[in-house]
């Protein structure tokens, strides 16, 4: 019998963990919530928001330790050898019409093993959007997701309930490497009782029916926007809210839902004082961005008491960072190069840890055996941990410093901030 792609294989779980350790530490805070909402049984299918490229999977991917199968876009296994990269990574293609009528005949196989993926109790990841867009807010979602739906539940439902996953990812940014990340599930979406109870005959309308419900559920987990002209100023509001409040991920997330909430209020009550504010904060904004003042400084009460401690971090660090950049030089130098290059920089976060992937496990092997070689064992011992630590102490460094140089801006800015404080925001939201 041939192997299916949601077999166990030796390879695949032993580089598991260390992908899934590597993910992690691309963020500076992870957190997953709603574990506790999916069901122990049935066949579980989870629609997710596709904002980061492959950094969506591969977050997801090191949620826990289940096995999982993914869904992705038939174009990028055109290249055989890609396609073999990706089947191990359990990583089915989807065509859409626009990679032509002969690809999409394939979608007949590749649905026919997600079937069978959700039938063997694997979990199975798709983004119904089709594509990534950095963006707090949804596009219109393709059918693959809900034809494999019906079609499990045709199948096997009366022994095996399907469900729907609503899932989502919410990143604190994502364009910064060790930024953060939160995963969210929803209530599941029960197809099978859906199907059974549902008055309606067409197979088309309930998958409908299933996309709208998907639609409304994932937007409930995540800081949703709705995306049209006011989109830029909504999320500016929120993040000059919200940015610098404590707590973890989750409650940040549902503080951002609440001033979008109250946003759209004042924009339904008071059209024309909402369309004026809108323009004013995008003028800020744009100001701001000349200045090349962070929105993490606009959020603070006190921007030049906090300059001062950030000073004391950093100069105390300086040593340490000045050896991680000096060993890491072939991580960033790789990384900075092919950024640069990018045509779309949603790609930026994928880049980093793939070139931290790479490189970094080589700098951390051969600086071990060299200080082992040359050093008392304690020194060489007390120079890997500090090694161990290093790249990710080099990009949290070059973060805070980018952050001082910006609360140093503001806390001088006084025409800017007179500007700021006359948006009224705290009182209005």
């Amino acid at each position: 019998m041939a192997k299916k792609i949601q077999d166990p294989d030796f390879w695949y779980s032993f580089l598991l963990p260390y992908v899934n350790w590597h993910t992690r530490r691309s963020y500076s805070r992870f957190e997953v919530h709603g574990k506790k909402r999916i069901p122990k049984g049935g066949a579980l299918i989870f629609g997710v928001n596709h904002s980061n490229t492959l950094m969506d999977a591969l977050v997801l991917l090191s949620a826990d330790n289940i096995r999982k199968v993914f869904i992705a876009r038939g174009d990028i296994f055109k290249n055989p050898t890609v396609a073999k990269i990706l089947t191990f990574l359990r990583i089915l293609p989807i065509f859409r019409i626009r990679n032509g009528v002969a690809a999409v005949r394939q979608n007949d196989d590749s649905l026919n093993k997600a079937v069978d993926v959700i039938h063997d109790h694997v979990d199975l990841y798709l983004f119904p959007e089709g594509t990534h867009r950095t963006k707090h807010s949804l596009m219109r979602m393709g059918k693959g997701l809900f034809h494999i739906a019906v079609d499990a539940n045709k199948q096997f439902g009366n022994q095996n309930p399907v469900y729907i996953i609503p899932t989502a990812i919410e990143y604190g940014d994502y364009f910064r490497y060790r930024s953060t990340a939160m995963i969210n599930f929803g209530e599941p979406i029960n197809v099978t009782e859906f199907l059974k109870n549902t008055t309606v005959e067409n197979e088309a309308t309930n998958i409908n029916l299933l996309k709208d419900k998907l639609h409304t559920e994932i937007s409930k987990l995540f800081t949703y926007i709705p995306d049209n002209e006011d989109y830029d100023a909504i999320w500016e509001i929120v993040k000059m809210k919200n940015e610098k409040r404590a707590g973890g991920l989750y409650k940040k997330m549902l503080r951002n839902r609440a001033t979008v909430e109250k946003v759209l209020k004042y924009k339904e009550e008071q059209p024309e004082e909402a369309k004026n504010l809108f323009e004013r904060v995008m003028n800020f904004a744009k100001r701001r961005r000349e200045e090349k003042i962070s929105v993490m400084s606009v959020a603070k009460k006190h921007p030049f008491l906090n300059s001062l401690w950030m000073f004391a971090v950093l100069l105390l660090a300086l040593p340490y960072y000045l050896a991680s950049a000096a060993v890491n030089l072939p991580v960033w130098l790789t990384t900075w190069i092919i950024r640069s290059q990018l045509k779309d920089p949603a790609f930026g976060n994928t880049v980093s840890f793939g070139v931290r992937f790479v490189l970094f496990p080589i700098i951390l092997i051969v600086g071990t055996i060299v200080m082992f070689c040359n050093l008392p064992w304690y020194w060489a011992l007390g120079g890997t941990v500090l090694l161990f630590f290093s790249y990710s102490v080099f990009v949290d460094y070059n973060e805070l410093f980018r952050r001082w140089i910006s609360d140093v801006r503001w806390s001088f800015k006084n025409r800017l901030r007179k500007e700021y404080k006359s948006l009224n925001l705290n009182n209005l939201f």
